[in-house]
């Protein structure tokens, strides 16, 4: 295991490449929830060995989010609203945040 952490150290100091690193199968087994952190957090991809050969590769399955940096860029890039279509949604907020009183069910 603290070969494992000495080389998750040394990973993380570098970019994350096609193959982060080799592991044994009983590391992997002993340190599977490290493994899943480092792959979550940080992208890295390790390589599973049993006997000295590779049987199996963990890594990130793709983007399933998006960062504000690409909503942003997103809205930038779409097309431009008209000021009438603003003042509707602006009024459509007001009216909705506008707190309700409820009616007093014994005044007639």
């Amino acid at each position: 295991m603290a070969a494992l952490r000495e080389k998750a150290y040394r990973i993380r100091r570098r970019a994350p490449r096609e193959e982060t690193g080799r592991i044994a199968a009983t590391d992997a087994a002993k340190n599977f929830g490290h493994l899943v952190s480092r792959v979550r957090e940080e992208g890295a991809t390790y390589v599973i060995e049993r006997g000295g050969k590779p049987v199996a590769r963990i890594g990130p399955v793709g983007v399933t989010g998006s960062t504000m940096a690409t909503v942003k860029a997103l809205v930038e890039a779409g097309p431009r609203v008209d000021d009438a279509y603003l003042r509707a949604v602006e009024r459509a907020l007001r009216a909705h945040n506008t707190p309700r009183v409820r009616r007093n069910p014994w005044e007639r």
